[in-house]
């Protein structure tokens, strides 16, 4: 039983390993390094929490061929990055560009960060100025 269970489990697994693009795209070995880095950079719309590069979905491996053709053409990666935010928009990213829309995302983490200091810093001097020792009358019942 234990086995087919991992028969069954290895067989699944096949399929999804087989799925992702492996291939090498470019004989150039800069071309390929550069391909790398942008499908590393690119969330896949899908599945939302991995990069194209990583993902088996059928539009992760769309968005691949897309970006192969923009760098035979040859598109910057900017030009890429540009395409693929006018087409998705920032959510394509997973490092948005710093502009109106995404001010938030990167002011915030400093924002809460500060907001926490200053909540700790309170908390502290709070507890700080209050009496260490038990009053008189505790004091006195213990004895």
């Amino acid at each position: 039983m234990k086995r087919l269970i991992l028969a069954l489990f290895l067989c699944s697994m096949a399929g999804l390993s087989l799925a992702i693009d492996t291939g090498q795209a470019f004989e150039d070995p800069e071309m390929q390094a550069r391909y790398e880095k942008i499908i590393s950079e690119v969330r896949c719309l899908k599945c939302q929490n991995q990069t194209i590069k990583d993902s088996n979905a059928f539009l992760a491996g769309d968005l691949r061929r897309e970006i192969r053709r923009l760098m035979t053409d040859g598109k910057t990666d900017a030009e890429i990055f540009d395409f693929l935010v006018e087409r998705y928009g920032d959510f394509a990213l997973y490092r948005p560009r710093m502009s109106g829309v995404t001010l938030l995302l990167w002011i915030a983490p400093g924002i809460f960060l500060l907001a926490g200091a200053f909540v700790a810093v309170r908390v502290v001097r709070k507890r700080m100025s209050m009496p260490i020792g038990l009053d008189d009358e505790t004091d006195q019942a213990v004895s």
